[in-house]
């Protein structure tokens, strides 16, 4: 993967914290949306940027589509995402974001006790 693609697509505060949020595991897109309080139009037009770029992949269960980091990333990709790691713990939106992704997870693990939580699940139904 060029660098120069990873960083076109890290120059966005939306792409960031889509990128960030999918480190925890796959996610839908209302998941994101829900999380990110951003119109679903806006949210899948990132996701398509980024799996455009091969920043994401994404798998259809159901209706839902279901994004995910790559299973393979690069070595810029893995280093890069490291940085974002280290980075977004200074930042109160990013923060945010991974309270709301917990709430999320919780809520799911919840609603459906008799699976496994949507991190360790190749591809999960959301509970929309």
């Amino acid at each position: 993967m060029e660098l120069v693609k990873i960083y076109q697509c890290l120059c966005d505060r939306t792409r960031l914290r889509i990128l960030n949020l999918l480190r925890g595991g796959p996610l839908c897109v209302c998941h994101l949306q829900k999380i990110l309080r951003e119109p679903q139009v806006k949210i899948s037009k990132h996701l398509h940027y980024l799996k455009a770029h091969q920043l994401v992949e994404a798998s259809k269960a159901g209706n839902w589509r279901i994004y995910r980091l790559p299973v393979r990333c690069s070595p810029s990709l893995a280093a890069n995402l490291r940085c974002l790691q280290d980075c977004v713990a200074e930042d109160a939106v990013f923060r945010r974001d991974l309270a709301k992704l917990a709430r999320v997870r919780r809520q799911l693990t919840l609603a459906r006790p008799d699976r496994a939580p949507l991190s360790v699940r190749p591809a999960a139904p959301c509970a929309c």
